[in-house]
């Protein structure tokens, strides 16, 4: 696990401090370097199309998408945490009514939802987040009550009934502690999902919006311009695939301890 979290840790300094230490923004124009190749005076991986450099893109673009797959996994943890512990803890009939609202949920087409979202309410990167975020916390609130289950006949819950403790403070005090290493295994499992959703409404114009960028843009700009400047696709690709097999890895083996 330390390679992929190493990796990760790379790509997320780069993204932060990157754009700190290179020559140019992410939306300025070299008028004298369009489409200009890899290792090209000052533009190390090339530019695009209408010659922004794709190093400052790329930096400036991971760094989107990572702060709004972060806020969208934030916003399901959140929704997911309070929907299942509620139901886990109240039990009968309640958690049944409330868990046949994430079974009803899960049938809908979530990319279609997300998507009329955007349309209805707008294309804003503050929507995106919520939007996203208000569709993949299912998965998390399935967790979060099975493990409430399993807890709720724990002696130290048991016990801590018995001392008058209202079910507030036990749930808050006692059984979230405990389930959260899980939490944050799926966390992390949630957010490749997040940025995969995030790259795909960028690159279907529906997401981050020009002048700022995002691997979605990248690769859909890449992708319209591959015949003649493939390095605009390969570098975008490469750090999102990257990124999604490392943060899977991470999110996988933190699951398989917690589990346990």
């Amino acid at each position: 696990m330390k390679v992929p979290l190493a990796i990760i840790a790379t790509i997320v300094v780069a993204a932060l401090f990157g754009p700190l230490l290179i020559e140019w923004r992410y939306d300025v124009i070299d008028w004298d370097a369009v489409r200009a190749a890899p290792l090209s005076p000052h533009h190390p991986i090339g530019t695009d199309s209408v010659g922004r450099d794709l190093l400052a893109r790329l930096l400036a673009g991971t760094r989107v998408t990572l702060a709004v797959a972060s806020a969208a996994a934030l916003v399901a943890l959140m929704i997911g945490v309070a929907w299942g512990a509620t139901a886990g803890w109240l039990g009968g009939r309640i958690d049944e009514a409330m868990m046949r609202v994430v079974d009803a949920l899960y049938a809908l087409p979530f990319m279609f939802v997300v998507i009329l979202l955007m349309v209805v309410f707008g294309r804003s990167i503050v929507l995106v987040f919520i939007g996203i975020g208000a569709v993949e916390w299912l998965t998390m609130a399935r967790v979060v009550r099975g493990q409430m289950l399993v807890l709720r006949d724990r002696p130290f819950v048991i016990a801590a009934e018995a001392a008058g403790a209202g079910p507030l403070a036990i749930v808050t005090r006692h059984m979230l502690p405990n389930i959260a290493g899980v939490a944050l295994a799926y966390l992390l499992l949630t957010v490749p999902q997040v940025v995969m959703i995030e790259s795909f409404l960028s690159f279907l114009g529906l997401g981050v919006q020009e002048p700022m960028t995002s691997l979605g843009i990248l690769l859909k700009d890449g992708a319209d311009d591959m015949d003649v400047a493939p390095w605009g696709l390969v570098f975008p690709g490469a750090i999102l695939v990257t990124l999604l097999v490392c943060l899977t890895l991470v999110g996988e083996k933190l699951r398989d301890r917690w589990a346990a």
